[in-house]
């Protein structure tokens, strides 16, 4: 018996009976041979981990844009705190823990630079709105390994395609677990990193909200997940109790008011959408200036173009924009 077998036996001896087991999965899109040691869950997980979409995740905005201290929050930290979160309730719910870190670890792949503004720039630039889950889903399925996409299982797609409050409900509990710790994460870490910036008062926050997960960090998270995990044992759905889900609905209400959108931390996103905008109109303008993985024919310039431009860094961004569009300084013999 092979490693992976074992633990697919311990699968079917541990987990819930909602939860989804490596035996149970739709497969890939293209077959493969097992692997001897990882179930295909964890195969996943590791091919997410090891792409370059990935690793750029940490030179991308979260919030403030350019923050100049180390502590912010970027897109990469975000993923790895929904990933600890999801995985503390997926271990609790006794749902299969491998699933969930693959869709937490993948479900931001598609942000683009200077964080949700980017999904503004492109608004009326590509064939169709961009949203980043559905561009996220573009990446694993299209654009990494040299555009034949990583080859996930149908879950863990699922899972980052439907992450986000627009969308479908993901069809395993696993991916309902980071569609809601994502907001757990999000709605926290940004109150933190508001804190810091002098945008926002520990005080600032509603009494009704810090009476009932409490008014530090730490304490709302831990609210929360214990919430979600009593709610959800023993049912076919991933729950907050009416008291706690309000307040966190309240608390990102409030964020959207003071934060992200009406904070004077927000002031440059303008700017950030014109160099994101300026920047696609260039290389639709001169696709031949793009990397050769973008050069092929079989799509709509439009979305090639989107798909490099997307996936830049903010410091990338920037320097493309500097390059094509600033001044070089030119220093001649004193």
């Amino acid at each position: 018996m092979t490693t992976r077998e074992e633990i697919e036996r311990f699968e079917e001896q541990w987990l819930s009976p909602y939860a989804m087991s490596c035996r149970q999965s739709k497969g890939r899109e293209r077959e493969e041979a097992p692997d001897p040691l990882r179930t295909c869950f964890m195969r996943d997980r590791d091919r997410i981990i090891h792409n370059k979409t990935f690793r750029r995740l940490k030179h991308k905005t979260q919030v403030f844009l350019a923050p100049e201290g180390d502590h912010y929050r970027t897109r990469l930290t975000h993923t790895l705190e929904v990933s600890q979160i999801s995985r503390t309730i997926a271990r609790a719910l006794h749902l299969n823990e491998d699933l969930t870190e693959a869709i937490a670890l993948g479900h931001d792949l598609g942000h683009t630079p200077f964080g949700h503004m980017g999904e503004e720039a492109f608004r009326d630039l590509t064939p169709r709105p961009f949203h980043h889950n559905e561009q996220s889903l573009r990446v694993v399925e299209k654009l990494e390994y040299n555009g034949k996409g990583l080859n996930l299982t149908w879950e863990v797609r699922d899972g980052i395609l439907n992450h986000t409050g627009g969308s479908l409900l993901p069809a395993t509990l696993e991916g309902r677990i980071v569609r809601t710790a994502d907001r757990i994460a999000y709605v926290n870490h940004d109150i933190d990193d508001a804190i810091r910036a002098g945008v926002l008062d520990a005080g600032d926050l509603p009494v009704s909200t810090t009476g009932i997960l409490g008014r530090h960090h730490s304490q709302r998270i831990d609210t929360l997940v214990k919430d979600m995990v009593a709610e959800s044992t023993g049912k076919d759905d991933i729950l907050l109790s009416s008291q706690v889900g309000e307040a966190l609905n309240e608390l990102r209400d409030f964020l959207f008011d003071r934060v992200y959108v009406g904070s004077i931390a927000k002031q440059e996103e303008d700017k950030a959408i014109k160099v994101l905008r300026t920047l696609f109109l260039f290389y639709y303008e001169h696709p031949g200036e793009m990397p050769e993985e973008y050069q092929r024919e079989d799509e709509d310039l439009r979305v090639r173009v989107c798909d490099y431009v997307a996936g830049m860094t903010d410091r990338y961004a920037m320097r493309k924009y500097h390059e094509n569009f600033l001044p070089h300084v030119w220093v001649g013999e004193l």
